[in-house]
């Protein structure tokens, strides 16, 4: 099994199963929309003996305004 670490945005932190390992993009549902990551280089730990096979990705954008509430009190 393979995961994804996820960089920046929202989900900063974050380790996800990844099931497919040659996806460049993930798309994560996010309160009212989506967020999208994108891959940041190649697998890592692809050997036999040294543990999980990973990707880090990196945040890109999302497809909704996040906090879009807390900017319409602001007006």
């Amino acid at each position: 099994m393979a995961i994804a670490r996820l960089t920046g945005g929202p989900l900063d932190g974050q380790v996800i199963p990844l099931e497919n390992e040659s996806d460049d993009t993930l798309i994560m549902p996010y309160s009212e929309g989506q967020l999208v990551y994108r891959r940041d280089g190649g697998l890592e730990n692809t050997g036999d003996a040294d543990g999980p096979t990973q990707a880090v990705f990196t945040y890109f954008e999302e497809t909704e305004e996040i906090n879009r509430e807390a900017n319409e009190r602001d007006d």
